[in-house]
């Protein structure tokens, strides 16, 4: 582990087991402002205006993974995260970054990463306490900002035949659905960077295209990203029963012309005075990977790649 510079920020961690490299800001954060093979592609977006800054009046969106609480309101979440941070090891590969409380809306969030000893594989953990004195409705929530060009991999709940007449059927849950499909205001079924197939939704990050965005249940564990050869996967589990917020959304993604978004979203609890809650999730990358335009290129490149 190193702190060395990276565009324009004097602090910042550098994270690697020789097999992949991620760069957390200690000057404002904590951003994982980079994930990368050595010497490779950075799969996060960087808004070059941004890089460097401290202290600004406002949240700045920077790009990479940030910590950021559910649901979305104008104020709690939208915290500006521009000040210092400390950091501490958590093993050879591993590093728990703690930025300054924010005390205006009683929280103290703490984002831990650790690498795999060898291979890609990250765990991350966002953990967000309650310091204040009174209980807090909240959901941690890991928006992951990638760089433009890409497309999402979205894999769909299996289909099932209708099972026709009533004999044929194990039980009354035979006929109902099996899928959460929740849309945001902006989203237009008409939108050419959407394709919804039988077994993957696709999205493709598009320049010349402003925002669109939906959320999904998403029980199939895994989504991905491949943009100029490299997939990133981001894995995560779903808890039958749980509250989710937006009309239960476990995964979200959002996209415009600048990149896309591939959030997930922890469940919605209150938290009394001194107790927490946690989002865990795990990335990994793949190098080498040709495009996939179809679902068949999906089954044919990426199910390999990912034990699937």
């Amino acid at each position: 582990m190193d702190v060395i510079e990276y565009r324009g920020w004097k602090n910042n961690l550098l994270l690697t087991n020789g097999a992949v490299e991620l760069v957390v800001t200690l000057d404002v954060g904590p951003r994982v402002i980079a994930y990368r093979l050595p010497g490779g592609f950075n799969v996060m977006k960087n808004y070059d205006s941004m890089m460097g800054g401290t202290g600004e009046a406002e949240w700045q969106i920077r790009g990479g993974h940030r910590f950021w609480l559910a649901p979305e309101d104008l104020t709690r979440t939208y915290f500006a995260d521009n000040r210092p941070v400390k950091w501490e090891a958590i093993g050879t590969h591993g590093a728990r970054f703690t930025p300054p409380p924010e005390t205006e809306y009683g929280v103290q969030k703490v984002m831990e990463l650790r690498l795999a000893p060898s291979g890609t594989a990250v765990e991350v953990t966002l953990r967000v306490t309650n310091i204040g004195t009174a209980p807090t409705e909240l959901a941690p929530w890991g928006p992951t900002v990638m760089a433009p060009g890409g497309v999402e991999i979205l894999p769909l709940p299996p289909k099932k035949n209708h099972p026709g007449h009533p004999s044929n059927a194990k039980s009354p849950a035979d006929y109902g659905p099996n899928q959460e499909l929740i849309l945001w205001p902006y989203f237009d079924f008409a939108d050419t960077r959407w394709t919804f197939g039988k077994n993957y939704a696709l999205l493709r990050q598009d320049v010349n295209k402003g925002p669109t965005k939906i959320g999904l249940a998403h029980r199939e564990g895994w989504v991905g990203y491949l943009n100029s050869g490299t997939l990133f996967v981001k894995r995560f589990d779903y808890r039958e029963g749980a509250v989710y917020p937006d009309r239960g959304t476990r995964y979200q993604t959002f996209s415009n012309e600048d990149m896309l978004e591939m959030e997930t979203v922890g469940e919605l609890v209150t938290l009394a005075p001194g107790a927490s809650a946690e989002l865990k999730e795990s990335w990994e990358l793949h190098g080498n990977v040709p495009p996939v335009q179809t679902e068949a290129d999906v089954d044919r490149v990426i199910l390999p790649l990912i034990g699937k």
